[in-house]
């Protein structure tokens, strides 16, 4: 009788214990997801989009803004903006002499403030929010709201705002922990299009692109703030998030501003090589990508490269160059690797495959924007989720394909949000969504969104 209640003891636990494992979800806590490889890892997805699109599970309003939101731990983090009128004479120019006349270029003071939401993860009620002024000096054309993906580290989330205000808060209340301010710790000359770069967090520290002499990237203590290690000088620091990865059996942290690509030991921030490409306009803004010793970069105007690191990591080269034929020139980006096989969204629009070792192209297409010929500024976000991928294009449509270096497959396609910046005559939306719990959460400058895309 007792081994019989034991064995039934015995089974509901397994039972229990099996049901966790197949209820477990992944969270999304920082940029492209928990290491950064813009890979989506759960299980139980649809196949295919439903008639008339995926569940709506709930919608918030927010401020405008590029900021991707994170989730973590039951909660969803967001960062926006919030408009002050002007007076009557309008935006002041911030341009010595005449402005530039391509509008891309004129920078003016927008006065504002930036926030940063702590929504409810089951219903997008807001749990709190912390609110600073931030008078805007970027391009005007650009400058509706932050750039940065909140940062989640344990009990910590930290946010970047436009003009170099990084704060640490509290997950659970938003009790603020510390915060610097880059233009005067660091001397920071805002760039034309903003701070962008996504903080990091590795080991005790918080990585970050920041800028000034000597301080292009600089290691803060994630706890309380204090500066760490600082290192590289550059003419402007960029918008490319840091990464690391173990190349020649050491971990180096990548770091590609105006004026190089450079890999930095993570722990001091001395340097172990440093490659000479220079983005166009200092348009730094795809990360870097691995791929066993080789990086691969891709920039605005047909800048791309792939780069060899030696086997002991203490130097590198450049194995080859991109241009019309080969490689892939992506701008908002970044590119997967899967097999020895690029893929990535190319200026125009162009979705294309290109092989790592010599960027050969094997196909292009504008299948995701379902057209055949280029679109202004066109971009698409790229996930893989196990043997296929979601693509988000500018238009706020998500797409399930098939990608393999014989061709794109389109496997389904829903709307699931409006497009409500406008750039270069089109509206569009330019924000990465996040994946977790079996749902996508993504934004525009009005509302944002979560859909339910558990498999039924």
């Amino acid at each position: 009788m007792i081994n019989q209640l034991l064995s039934k003891y015995c089974l509901v636990l397994t039972c229990f214990y099996l049901f966790t494992i197949t209820v477990e979800s992944d969270d999304w806590p920082q940029w492209r997801g928990n290491d950064r490889s813009g890979n989506w890892n759960e299980s139980g997805i649809i196949e295919s989009f439903p008639a008339g699109g995926p569940k709506l599970r709930w919608s918030a309003s927010i401020g405008s803004g590029y900021s991707g939101p994170s989730v973590s731990n039951g909660k969803v983090f967001v960062m926006d903006r919030l408009v002050k009128p002007l007076g009557a004479g309008g935006a002041k120019d911030l341009h010595d002499g005449n402005p530039p006349r391509n509008i891309n270029f004129v920078r003016k003071l927008l006065p504002g403030s930036e926030r940063i939401l702590c929504l409810n993860e089951k219903d997008g009620s807001l749990l709190w929010c912390r609110e600073w002024d931030c008078s805007y000096t970027t391009v005007e054309a650009y400058a509706i709201g932050p750039r940065v993906t909140p940062t989640v580290d344990a009990e910590r989330v930290y946010s970047l705002g436009a003009e170099g205000n990084l704060f640490c808060h509290n997950v659970n209340d938003g009790k603020k922990i510390w915060s610097r301010d880059f233009k005067k710790d660091f001397g920071l000359k805002i760039p034309e299009w903003g701070v962008s770069a996504h903080p990091l967090v590795y080991e005790n520290k918080l990585l970050c692109v920041v800028g000034g002499d000597e301080s292009t990237v600089v290691a803060f203590d994630k706890m309380n703030g204090k500066e760490l290690w600082s290192s590289l000088s550059s003419k402007q620091p960029g918008y490319c998030p840091p990464v690391v990865h173990e190349l020649g059996g050491k971990k180096q942290l990548l770091i590609w501003h105006s004026d190089a690509l450079e890999a930095l030991n993570p722990t001091d921030g001395s340097v172990y090589w440093s490659v000479q490409i220079k983005p166009t306009y200092s348009m730094s803004i795809s990360q870097p990508v691995v791929s066993g010793n080789r990086v691969y970069i891709m920039s605005f105007n047909r800048v791309s490269a792939c780069i060899e690191v030696s086997e002991n990591g203490d130097s590198a080269k450049i194995a080859w160059r991109g241009n019309t034929r080969k490689g892939i020139a992506g701008v908002h980006n970044t590119p997967v690797i899967v097999d020895g096989h690029i893929y990535a969204c190319g200026s125009g629009g162009r979705y294309t495959c290109a092989t790592l070792a010599d960027g050969k192209k094997l196909w292009t297409t504008y299948a995701p924007f379902k057209r055949d010929r280029p679109i202004n500024w066109g971009n698409v976000f790229t996930v893989k989720q196990g043997d296929r991928y979601f693509l988000a294009n500018d238009l706020g449509e998500i797409i399930i394909a098939k990608l393999k270096p014989s061709g794109y497959k389109e496997i389904s396609r829903a709307k699931l949000i409006e497009p409500t910046h406008k750039v270069s005559g089109r509206m569009l939306v330019w924000s990465h969504p996040a994946f977790a719990n079996r749902s996508i959460y993504l934004r525009n400058d009005r509302e944002i969104r979560c859909y339910d895309l558990s498999k039924l």
